[in-house]
């Protein structure tokens, strides 16, 4: 799976009509919801503003789409299919319409909305998604050198150090990391029994 770096935008016209496309990143449900609202305001005297999204979460992938008023399934609908069709995922894209006084038909509208969506999307910088975990682990200040040398060389990322009373470092990591990461720290007499799996996640990488 995969979703993009930043907020990107494309715009095309179809006999006068204008298509501007918006493609936003998005966490959850909620976001994308207000960014469909942020639209509507941005272009408050436009006739129609379809979307689509995909967001993943605990229980799989929310899809929703919407062709706000345009024939059904002219609009919506292969706007998400073109999501779906690049594995995309915590992604928005809302596409708002300028009707420019010619009919389109339906073949012409699905068109124009899969074109201003395609535009977008190759316009996008894609980044990986792979399950991973936030980890909180005891560590020794004689074992901080090496955790942290470990974990620059594994691409692992540090959230947080802490040497209060209980010292424990908060960490990301993906699952195939996982395994030999136990193995390398468990070696070096960390006290693996006491880590702590604070959450489960989708961590971001960087598409070459």
């Amino acid at each position: 799976m995969k979703t993009i770096e930043k907020e990107v935008s494309s715009e095309i016209v179809e006999k006068k009509s204008k298509f501007i496309g918006n493609l936003f990143y998005v966490e959850n449900v909620q976001e994308a919801e207000a960014k469909i609202e942020e639209i509507r305001k941005r272009y408050h005297d436009a006739r129609h503003h379809c979307f689509a999204y995909r967001i993943i979460g605990e229980n799989g992938v929310t899809e929703r789409a919407s062709d706000d008023g345009e024939p059904s399934g002219t609009a919506g609908a292969p706007m998400l299919q073109l999501l779906n069709k690049n594995e995309l995922v915590n992604v928005l894209v809302v596409v708002t319409r300028y009707f420019g006084g010619i009919l389109l038909g339906t073949g012409g509208l699905a068109r124009a909305y899969s074109q201003a969506t395609s535009e977008a999307v190759q316009k996008a910088s894609w980044i990986g998604l792979e399950k991973g975990e936030v980890i909180k682990l005891p560590v020794s200040y004689q074992n901080l050198a090496y955790l942290q040398y470990y974990c620059r060389k594994n691409d692992i990322s540090i959230l947080k150090t802490n040497f209060d009373k209980e010292p424990y470092i908060i960490l990301e990591i993906t699952i195939d990391k996982k395994g030999k990461f136990l193995h390398e720290i468990e070696e070096k007499q960390f006290c693996i029994q006491k880590m702590e799996v604070l959450q489960e996640k989708y961590l971001q990488k960087k598409i070459q």
